[in-house]
């Protein structure tokens, strides 16, 4: 949807993101030390955001394009981010530096609203001004403005709740908002936004049409069309199309069953979002859903956007672990009126690698946010959220350049400390580390570094009437471990698996070797925080009383898997093994693509060995290293119709699925379905897969390797 703006306005906000010091661009001469989703050479990969980014919903204004996203109860509040591309993201904005609606949002009076505060935002371009709305659980639907998305933000509220609202201004000047979920409702805004007019909330779509929640309304070629998203029974997006706004509607799912071959993530079914805060002691029902299990984790709630040159792309979200819920880039492709994530051959399934959109804008692969941070500039990196509104005067930069120091205030536990600093993980895998001294704490006081999660855990150091002593604390089991300490100063160290689920806490006295101490701590998701796990430093006063302070410098972090550049073997001899059975890839005698025993002659043989050709934009050619030819796909791509051809075809480009951890998947170009068999049958490879099943499992994900020339 397109919508003009001034030259000026579009002038400002360029120049105001591409200038943004929170951005990280790639240097192509070096190993990439942070996550990327641009690949640099034409395609991008999934997620756009290895870190939590959930409900998100987009803009285009001119060849600029626009992000805002849930926050919760962090706080500076709804995200604005930037892009050229829709692949390269730079941090722009926060349209609520500080929401402070009422004690529990300051976690005072044993308040809190974790889990709540900014919800599913709505951000709009109308007539000169940025408009973003959102609905505050208990507090009613709030609204940001702005001449410039980069700030500052006026900010009003409504006295009445709307619920996962989409805002649509429509060509004759009303406003409109649909909102709820199941029923879906209508209501129209007064036009200075002082209300709403009276009389105008409707149902316009009933219960029973298969709709849900996290509504994006558009106009588009003079049809109403509303996406949402359900999570019940599992997630999926779904349209709605009419051709007056008060219907009647019908409705299509347009993107289902897409995990991008991730399971669910550990969960914790006990914790709920209205519930109290749980502190020690507390109980956790903490299980693995089954390995194919959806539940809500497939694509959902997300947006369309049209390029300037026509293409239509969507962004959505998909529960991604303990990273939380993150946000994807499919391409749309609009059948029979209805836009389906996806592309022809294989609507409703997004590919996990693919080629950048068609834009003019030549932009080089970019990491949203700076991670690392020696707290030397004169205020924090963007990426640092505070877990709810920070206590003023409580916290500096300034008192010690290079430092942050947290003053403690009195809490009963970490869950409900004031002032502690957070930042989402990173996955696949990361590690944060920080240094920490403890010369200003005072008896009562503990600080460290935690892992903000429902249950948490965290490593510290607790000030008693003696002295200091090194601690983890974690709350699953409610155990303590204490060690010595006999240094003010020392690293603290959290290393986590988030594909797993999986965290270690260790500290060292001399910043160069890490003692792990405590069990892993698993990390799963839960509706209370409602959010993916958080870096968090901390400092708080068991006492009852405030304390002194805790002085934390030099924090970092570090990304083992964040240079993804030999994902791609271009130019090398590979051999693939079957996820799904283990079973070795071979070009059989008759021809085709075939499976061969771990062990035996064929698998050994040079007809399981391929060559990885570049075809450019990571399209690659597949040449079987026994002379039978290039893996080709032909017919309708059934059973028996991979074969092995002397020439070269278009039946022979495969985009390659980066996987990670040396898996891939390879997508034909002749009809967008993936190369895969069935573990059941034996037979040979067909070009029918939609996509991978949750645990990769069903013949469409390979372990590629090196193999030798023979």
């Amino acid at each position: 949807m397109t919508h003009p703006l001034t030259t000026a306005l579009f002038a400002l906000a360029a120049i105001t993101a591409s200038a943004s010091p929170a951005s990280v661009t790639a240097d192509a001469s070096v190993p990439r030390t942070t996550w990327m989703p641009d690949n640099g050479n034409g395609t991008y990969t999934n997620p756009l955001f290895y870190d939590e980014f959930s409900d998100p919903d987009i803009i285009r204004v001119g060849d600029d394009f626009y992000l805002a996203g849930t926050t919760m109860h962090a706080m500076p509040s709804l995200v604005v981010l930037h892009s050229k591309d829709l692949v390269n993201w730079e941090f722009l904005s926060y349209a609520a530096e500080k929401l402070d609606l009422g004690p529990e949002f300051r976690l005072e009076n044993g308040q809190n609203i974790y889990g709540q505060g900014i919800w599913a935002p709505c951000i709009r371009y109308h007539d000169g001004t940025f408009y973003i709305f959102s609905n505050v659980n208990g507090r009613g639907l709030q609204l940001f403005t702005s001449r410039n998305p980069a700030g500052p933000w006026q900010h009003r509220s409504f006295d009445r709740a709307i619920h996962d609202l989409s805002v649509l201004f429509d060509d004759d000047g009303r406003i409109y908002a649909v909102f709820e979920y199941a029923d879906v409702k209508l209501i129209e805004f007064k036009p200075d936004f002082s209300g709403f007019v009276e009389g105008s909330e409707r149902v316009i779509i009933p219960r029973g049409s298969a709709m849900g929640e996290g509504h994006h309304f558009y106009k588009i070629n003079g049809k109403y069309t509303i996406i949402s998203a359900d999570y019940a029974p599992v997630g999926r997006m779904q349209c709605a199309r009419a051709d007056k706004i008060e219907g009647p509607y019908e409705t299509a799912v347009i993107s289902a069953r897409e995990t991008m071959g991730t399971q669910r993530g550990w969960w914790c079914g006990n914790v709920g979002q209205r519930g109290a805060v749980p502190g020690p002691g507390a109980k956790f029902d903490m299980a693995k859903p089954g390995d194919n299990e959806f539940g809500a984790a497939p694509l959902h709630q997300g947006g369309i956007v049209d390029l300037p040159n026509g293409d239509w792309w969507g962004v959505s979200m998909m529960d991604f672990k303990s990273v939380g819920r993150t946000t994807f880039l499919s391409p749309v492709t609009w059948k029979d009126g209805w836009p389906y994530f996806g592309l022809p051959g294989n609507l409703g399934r997004s590919p996990r690698t693919w080629v950048k959109p068609a834009v003019a804008a030549a932009v080089a692969p970019t990491a949203t946010y700076r991670r690392s941070d020696d707290f030397s500039g004169p205020k924090l990196q963007p990426v640092w959220q505070w877990n709810h509104a920070p206590a003023a005067g409580k916290w500096s930069l300034t008192e010690k350049p290079g430092a942050l120091l947290l003053h403690s205030l009195p809490a009963e536990h970490f869950l409900v400390a004031r002032n502690t600093l957070t930042q989402r993980v990173i996955g696949p895998e990361s590690t944060a580390t920080v240094e920490l001294d403890v010369a200003a704490l005072q008896p009562g006081d503990i600080a460290g570094l935690g892992l903000l999660n429902i249950p948490c855990a965290w490593i510290g150091v607790v000030r008693t009437d003696t002295g200091c002593v090194l601690r983890w604390y974690g709350q699953a089991s409610n155990e303590t471990i204490d060690r010595p300490l006999a240094s003010a100063r020392v690293s603290l160290r959290a290393t986590g698996d988030y594909d797993s689920d999986l965290a270690q806490l260790s500290f060292s006295t001399d910043g160069v070797a890490f003692t792990p101490l405590g069990e892993p701590v698993r990390l799963p998701y839960q509706l209370k925080t409602f959010q993916g796990t958080r870096y968090a430093l901390f400092a708080f006063n068991t006492a009852g009383r405030e304390g002194g302070c805790a002085e934390f410098r030099a924090f970092r972090v570090d990304e083992p898997l964040a240079d993804r550049a030999k994902n791609l073997p271009l130019g090398a001899v590979v051999s693939f093994r079957n996820l799904a059975n283990d079973s070795v890839v071979w070009a059989n005698r008759n021809g085709m693509l075939h499976s061969a025993r771990p062990g035996s002659p064929e698998a050994q043989s040079p007809a399981a060995r391929f060559r990885v050709l570049d075809r450019g934009k990571g399209r690659v050619a597949l040449e079987a290293l026994d002379g039978s030819g290039f893996v080709t796909v032909v017919g309708l791509g059934l059973s028996g119709d991979v074969r092995l051809c002397k020439q070269e075809t278009e039946g022979s480009l495969f985009q390659w699925q980066d996987m990670l951890r040396g898996q891939c998947m390879l997508l034909s170009l002749k009809n967008h379905r993936y190369v895969a068999i069935d573990p059941q049958t034996g037979e040979p490879y067909s070009a029918e897969s939609p996509g991978a099943r949750p645990d990769r499992k069903d013949g469409a994900v390979f372990k590629w390797s090196h193999a030798s020339d023979p």
